[in-house]
Order: C-alpha cells, then sequence, then structure tokens
C-alpha cells in the first residue's frame, strides 16, 4: 500500500471478541479480504475475566477438537441454582456424568476471556485475517447515498474502507448508534457486573467442591446476596482460581443507592460462599455492563453497509436457567460473516441484501431463542422473585426439618403459615405461578 491510498477490505470488523473473531474467522475461511480491529492491546485486553462458555459443540464445527488446543480451564459438568436468604441457602444441584457432559466435545467450559479471546483471534488471523489492536473507531464512512463504506480510525491512516461494516463493539455500541441502528439504553435494561478472580490451589478448589480431574461448576445464586437490587450473583470454577461476582441492575442500583462492589462484598461475606473462597487471594477486579432485558432490547441488526451482533445487538440469554452469552455472541457473529458473503458475492451491499442476516440468525436459534424467553427478564427482576420467594424457601426448609417436639408438619400447611408469615398474598403466587409458566413453559 502507497502513502495516501485509501486502503480497502471486504469485510471490516470492529471487535475482536467471541463475534467479532468468529465473523473474521468465516469470512476470511471464503477468500474475503478481512480487517478485525481491536481496541486494546491485543483481543480480550479490555474483557472481564473469567466465564462459562455453553454450546462446545459450535466451535467445533468451525475447529474440530479446539478444546484441545485453546486455553480452557474445566469442562462443566455441575451446575447449581441456589435460593438465600441472610443466613440459608436452599439449592438445586444438577452433576452429570453423561457422554456429553464429561466426554468430548462437553457441553460447556470454564475460560479465561483475556487467554480465549486471544487464542480465537489467533485462529481468525491464520485463516488470513488482518489483525490491527490498539486502534479506537470513532466514526463511519458513508457514500452520498447514506451506505456505510467504511470507518475512521485514530490513526494517522485516518480512513479505511470496506465493502460490509460489522459492528462487535459492546453493549454500548458506538457504531450502533452512529448508523441510526442502537435503541435508547434504559437503565432497566443493563445490569452491572463485578467481579473478582481469586486464586486457589488446584487441589483445594477439587476437595472444596468435590471435583475430580478437569471437572468444573457453575453456580448462580438468587435472593439475599443482592440487598434488595434486582440481580443475581454467580461463582464458577477455574483449574486455579474462581470466578465470582455479582450483577445489579442498573436502575434497581440507583434507586436503592448500592455500590456494586459493597454487594460483592457482602455475596463473599455470606455464610453459603464464605467457606468456599476462604484462604483464596485476590487476582483481578473488573466490571463489565451486560444486556439483560432480552429481545425488548434487540436494537436494528443492519443497513446498508452494515451489520449488528454479539452484546452490540443485545445477544444475552439472561433467564435465571440459562445465563449465556459468548455462544450467543458466536452465533451471531457467523451469522453476520455469512450475510457479508452473500453481499460479496453478490456484490450488493444494500440493506436488503443484509436482511439475509435474520434468517441466517433464526437458523443458528439466535433469535428463536430471544423470542421464546422474551417473558423471562421481566419476571426475573420481579420484587417477589428476587427478594421474598427465597426467603419463602429458607423459612420453610428451616421450619420442615426442625426437630423441636411440636411434631411433624405437613407440606401444605407449612407452606401457608410461612406464606403468611412473609406477607406473600395468595393471589401474589397465583399470578406468579402464571407468569412462571408464560416465561419458562410454553
Amino acid at each position: 500500500m502507497t502513502n495516501g491510498e485509501v486502503p480497502h477490505f471486504d469485510v471490516i470488523i470492529v471487535g475482536a471478541g467471541p463475534a467479532g473473531s468468529a465473523a473474521a474467522l468465516i469470512t476470511a475461511r471464503a477468500g474475503l479480504k478481512v480487517l478485525l480491529i481491536e481496541r486494546g492491546e491485543y483481543p480480550g485486553a479490555k474483557n472481564v475475566s473469567g466465564a462459562v462458555f455453553y454450546g462446545s459443540a459450535i466451535l467445533n464445527d468451525l475447529i474440530p477438537n479446539w478444546w484441545e488446543q485453546a486455553p480452557i480451564e474445566r469442562y462443566v459438568c455441575r451446575r447449581e441454582l441456589v435460593m438465600i436468604s441472610p443466613k440459608t441457602s436452599v439449592s438445586l444441584d444438577f452433576r452429570s456424568a453423561a457422554p456429553g457432559y464429561v466426554e468430548p466435545p462437553f457441553n460447556g467450559f470454564t475460560i479465561l476471556r483475556p487467554k480465549f479471546d486471544r487464542w480465537f483471534a489467533a485462529q481468525a488471523e491464520a485463516a488470513g485475517a488482518f489483525l490491527l489492536t490498539s486502534t479506537v473507531v470513532d466514526d463511519l464512512l458513508r457514500d452520498d447515498s447514506g451506505r456505510v463504506i467504511g470507518v475512521k480510525v485514530r490513526r494517522d491512516q485516518g480512513e479505511i474502507r470496506g465493502d460490509v461494516v460489522i459492528a462487535c463493539d459492546g453493549v454500548n455500541s458506538w457504531l450502533a448508534r452512529k448508523a441510526g441502528l442502537q435503541r435508547d439504553l434504559s437503565t432497566h435494561a443493563l445490569s452491572l457486573g463485578v467481579k473478582e478472580v481469586i486464586g486457589l490451589d488446584e487441589a483445594v478448589i477439587r476437595e472444596r467442591f468435590h471435583l475430580t480431574g478437569n471437572e468444573g461448576m457453575a453456580v448462580e445464586y438468587v435472593g439475599a446476596v443482592t440487598e434488595n437490587v434486582h440481580g443475581g450473583a454467580f461463582l464458577y470454577t477455574n483449574r486455579e482460581s474462581l470466578s465470582l461476582g455479582v450483577l445489579g441492575q442498573l436502575s434497581s442500583l440507583v434507586e436503592q443507592k448500592k455500590r456494586p462492589y459493597d454487594l460483592l462484598e457482602t455475596f463473599k461475606a455470606h455464610p453459603a460462599i464464605a467457606q468456599l473462597v476462604r484462604g483464596g487471594t485476590l487476582r483481578e477486579y473488573s466490571a463489565h455492563l451486560i444486556p439483560e432485558a432480552g429481545w425488548g432490547m434487540i436494537p436494528r441488526l443492519f443497513s446498508d453497509g452494515m451489520l449488528v451482533a454479539g452484546d452490540a445487538a443485545a445477544f444475552c440469554l439472561a433467564t435465571g436457567i440459562y445465563i449465556e452469552g459468548i455462544n450467543y455472541a458466536m452465533q451471531s457473529g457467523l451469522a453476520a460473516g455469512e450475510a457479508a458473503i452473500m453481499a460479496c458475492r453478490r456484490h450488493d451491499f444494500s440493506r436488503r441484501t443484509l436482511a439475509n442476516y435474520v434468517g441466517f440468525l433464526t437458523q443458528r436459534h439466535v433469535l428463536t431463542d430471544l423470542h421464546a424467553f422474551r417473558h423471562a427478564p421481566k419476571f426475573l427482576n420481579s420484587e417477589r422473585l428476587q427478594n421474598l420467594y427465597p426467603e419463602l424457601a429458607a423459612r420453610s426448609l428451616e421450619m420442615l426439618f426442625r426437630v423441636d417436639g411440636r411434631g411433624k408438619r405437613k407440606l401444605v400447611p407449612l407452606y401457608w403459615q410461612t406464606l403468611r408469615q412473609t406477607g406473600v398474598k395468595p393471589r401474589h403466587v397465583l399470578k406468579d405461578v402464571y407468569q412462571i409458566a408464560r416465561a419458562y413453559l410454553w
């Protein structure tokens, strides 16, 4: 490239997270000239460390036996859902030795994002994509008709032209906003996650969590850990560390005047958690915005010359039962890549051609899953689920298992007695049963 020449690529992808690297990998393999831009010093440098990646088979279709070369921590064969009151916890513990969980291709892995994202972007580079790091994208380039034809970067070169731009630049996507695609983000739609990575000896982790070899577990918590803030908490086992954190709805954090870090300290001090992190050393602390409103916050996904994928498109499934984002980011990146390949082969970069992206997203179950569980986020952040029902479950079981010489209680009378003590009216319970059925059952 000579001095003064404006570089041109078939596809420009902004953001080298799972969505961006997946898009870069599939488009580069199709023989397109691909640029992957990352604002950090390396892919993953700006990501929150510690996560669970479900859907190993998705990546296995791209890179067979990928877990043999990728920097994974543990394979997840155990999941636990825990409801917490101030002094008690009630859990639903799932553990499987089925082939899909403890044998290839596995169901999920705990990963450290800086390591994993760097490795995944390197796969796109090996396929022929050009990776440009430490580069901030300030604006979009447009032609006279308004079609996006590239990006403006904070570098000497200034402008980079591209036939298709794929925005994978995170939940608060600057590019989607510039293109007029991003909806106004409500504080009710976003959660702030604060996370710590705590170092523990590998043998201690195995003993403390009853794991063997490279087995791992993921635990989600709801209830008193968030001190009346709508949200939840989590804990994941890595090879030699634990990733744990708290999620709080932004609007609820403001209303309750709570600091996320204080919630994290409360979580760590709970009797059910303190024994799990005992003796650990803090390695990392970080925070990250998460799009948790699901279907209701998805922006417009395409325009002339541009697509939106990953967190920038709000592709995060947060339902309490399912808390997944990386696999949807990856699937959306692949779908965006497929739409870009089609547009380049047709030499048509209009929104009509790029609208095929929606069909590819549907085929990969991204949109179908988010639509199916579109009612779940509202119920998940309801006052009774967040605060009353965990307390109700804890009190009921405390009374059920207490031996005080007063005779045994049958379940239904015990339930109604506890319900009266917590102040929940039966009509509210029936309403919530309907909400549960609508959100999770049909």
